[in-house]
């Protein structure tokens, strides 16, 4: 039988409301089935929603499952993000903050959330370090597909790759602002080369370049995803969290913990900043970490 269920949305990797990424976040679903659930995320219609879920070991916070309008997540940055804040904040405490673990399809996550200049900010581990994907590919005939010629492809020695931290991504870096802002995705072209992430969805695409908009942002990005039709998303933490692959291996990061600011969504007026640290020993990339800041934007109730 279905009942009322709290729920709340959340803009997240901003400290502004109507920018950075949306999200819903759904509270107390014992009970409700997959399909319930995927059709639940068709209806908000954002680019994913969370489901909590009782913890599977009770030292833990919840469970969270991630849907998008289509399918099911294992793993997603922005939701990892607004879902601990989400949480903290909804806790019987004067505080909303604190160190927990979600768990989520990809395993434990450990997040620690605080309230910094009084909007929330949190970060997590990244439950699954990124790794190279098999990409056998021109760097033009990627470019193509971008809308973008040769000569905007690549800069310094950054080429073309693919990396996986949990959801694949084909990391394209371009010449600058200008080109990055030609981008456009043709989903034909581009489902000619890109490696699978599912029976029916392949790896998106994340643009890069080192000029940006922001002062202390050390890469600009956008990220179109490859579906019927493409979009783009304003904020993407799983493609930063594979992004840390490209930086530890095209930058040759020295030992030690390292700090940057990426900056998305500002092409389509939704300004986003995403923080990524990595930790690098004896030249290997040993811990990553996402983190960011989400303001509640709306809450009800939903029937299901």
């Amino acid at each position: 039988m279905d009942r009322d269920r709290h729920y709340a949305i959340y803009d997240v990797f901003t400290r502004d409301r109507l920018a950075g990424n949306p999200l819903a976040v759904v509270f107390d679903c014992e009970g409700l089935s997959d399909a319930r659930m995927q059709q639940l995320a068709g209806e908000f219609n954002l680019s994913e929603t969370v489901f909590v879920l009782p913890a599977l070991n009770p030292m833990h916070r919840a469970r969270i499952r991630i849907f998008t309008p289509h399918y099911e997540m294992p793993f997603a940055g922005h939701p990892t993000v607004g879902s601990a804040i989400a949480l903290a904040q909804a806790a019987d405490t004067a505080a909303s903050s604190g160190i927990f673990v979600l768990e989520e399809k990809i395993g434990p996550v450990r997040c620690a959330v605080t309230e910094i200049d009084d909007v929330a900010f949190a970060e997590f581990d990244l439950p699954s370090l990124p790794q190279p994907v098999l990409l056998e590919v021109e760097a033009a005939v990627v470019g193509a597909a971008l809308g973008l010629g040769p000569h905007e492809i690549g800069f310094e020695n950054h080429k073309v790759s693919a990396w996986s931290a949990g959801v694949p991504y084909i990391t394209v870096p371009v010449s600058g602002l200008e080109a990055a802002a030609k981008a456009r995705l043709d989903i034909d072209a581009w489902f000619a080369f890109a490696p699978y992430k599912s029976p029916t969805a392949v790896a998106s695409a994340y643009i890069y370049c080192r000029e940006t908009l922001l002062h202390d942002s050390a890469f600009h990005a956008r990220m179109f995803v490859a579906g019927h039709p493409p979009y783009e998303d304003p904020a993407t933490g799983s493609a930063a969290a594979a992004f840390a692959g490209v930086a530890r291996h095209f930058d040759d990061l020295r030992d030690g913990s390292h700090r940057l600011w990426i900056e998305q969504g500002l092409e389509m007026g939704r300004p986003s900043r995403i923080r990524l640290e990595l930790d690098v020993l004896d030249g290997a990339l040993k811990r990553a970490r996402i983190g960011g800041h989400a303001v509640k934007v709306a809450e009800g109730i939903v029937r299901a």
